[in-house]
């Protein structure tokens, strides 16, 4: 049974605006949307959260499920007395929003899911990574997950973005990533994608080996009336391509 803790959350923008939650990739904070609140928040109110487990949230102990990420979310959103809202998330996050839309339909008006999966084996690959995590930390797979997040392209040319990135990703508590890497292990959401409701965008990086282009493909068909769009980028488009995912996003919004 899920039991929900109190996440570490920001808010930004007008409070009478539309509200878009924005939720993050496993391993990174509410900095990876850095570029693209200023934007956003000029019309919606944003909402920015840490997973349980990340940045400023309480670390229980793991391994975590997505129902847990998920009752965390819904109780952030009856905290901040949130009935209805966007939901944008970038890999676990997009998880966490596949979830709500299938378990809590009536919260969730808007979607864009980015660089994300519905089901993102092996199994075993996550049950050994987080084993990794547990035993040497999470600096024992950074360099692994900084060429996963971004291009070489993009790692040469911006060496202090990449550094601040990989600075985020060594930050995460060990038990945290560890717990979160089990929610992923054993997700499976595609039998369930059919019953999303929201209109819903799909973001897929060309460039992306964590969840690849196909990733995006098999979302966006399983989603009715769901849109795909594909960025130059890696796993972290926001940080990688910031104005064109923020154009996206606030276009998708405001259709």
């Amino acid at each position: 049974m899920a039991s929900a803790v109190d996440v570490s959350y920001e808010t930004a923008g007008p409070d009478d605006g539309p509200v878009l939650v924005l939720s993050n990739s496993l391993g990174s904070t509410i900095a990876m949307w850095d570029p693209q609140v200023p934007t956003l928040a000029e019309r919606l109110r944003v909402v920015r959260y840490d997973h349980r487990g990340h940045g400023g949230s309480p670390v229980p102990p793991g391994p975590y499920s997505l129902d847990d990420l998920g009752a965390d979310a819904l109780a952030l959103l009856d905290h901040l007395g949130l009935e209805r809202v966007h939901w944008c998330g970038l890999s676990l996050g997009g998880m966490v929003g596949m979830w709500l839309a299938i378990n809590a339909p009536e919260r969730i008006d808007r979607l864009v899911l980015c660089c994300t999966s519905a089901q993102l084996g092996p199994p075993d690959m996550w049950a050994e990574r987080a084993a990794t995590v547990r035993a040497e930390g999470v600096e024992a797979i950074a360099d692994a997950g900084i060429g996963r997040w971004l291009t070489e392209g993009f790692i040469a040319r911006e060496p202090e973005k990449t550094a601040a990135v990989r600075a985020m990703l060594v930050a995460t508590p060990d038990e945290g990533y560890a717990g979160c890497c089990a929610a992923i292990e054993h997700m499976d959401l595609i039998p369930e994608l059919g019953a999303i409701r929201a209109p819903t965008l799909v973001i897929a990086g060309r460039q992306d080996p964590a969840t690849p282009p196909e990733h995006g493909e098999r979302i966006a068909a399983g989603i009715p009336g769901a849109r795909l769009e594909l960025v130059d980028a890696a796993h972290l488009a926001t940080i990688e391509q910031p104005d064109v995912m923020t154009d996206l996003i606030a276009g998708h919004l405001a259709a």
